[in-house]
């Protein structure tokens, strides 16, 4: 399908645009973000994490499913290390959710934005 305008928008887990502290150590994980309802539309999701505490750790994030391993996506976060990518781009729609946990709870914090493309 060929999209022919977009607009940017937040986290609809964010409050104002801040970032999404990671709190979960198992599924059902934190909800990060909600895709738009319907098919007609898709979200194009932009997520970057950053792990503030002492010690390296692992996280989940749960893509529309809670599904392991087909919707599972994980990520090594190193300690101090700055924002990373965790994904980039990546679609969803369906009102399907976007949720994360740690292995570490309170130390990862997600932040990024969607384009849903119409």
């Amino acid at each position: 399908m060929a999209y022919t305008q977009y607009t940017k928008n937040l986290l609809s887990a964010s409050t104002n645009g801040k970032g999404i502290k990671v709190t979960a150590t198992a599924t059902t994980g934190t909800t990060i973000h909600t895709a738009v309802a319907g098919t007609t539309s898709v979200d194009e999701v932009w997520l970057y994490a950053a792990n503030n505490g002492t010690t390296s750790a692992n996280l989940t994030l749960e893509w529309g499913s809670t599904t392991a391993p087909d919707n599972n996506i994980l990520i090594y976060i190193p300690a101090y290390g700055g924002l990373q990518p965790i994904a980039p781009g990546l679609l969803l729609n369906g009102g399907l959710l976007i949720t994360a946990f740690a292995s570490v709870a309170n130390v990862i914090t997600i932040y990024g934005y969607v384009n849903t493309l119409s």
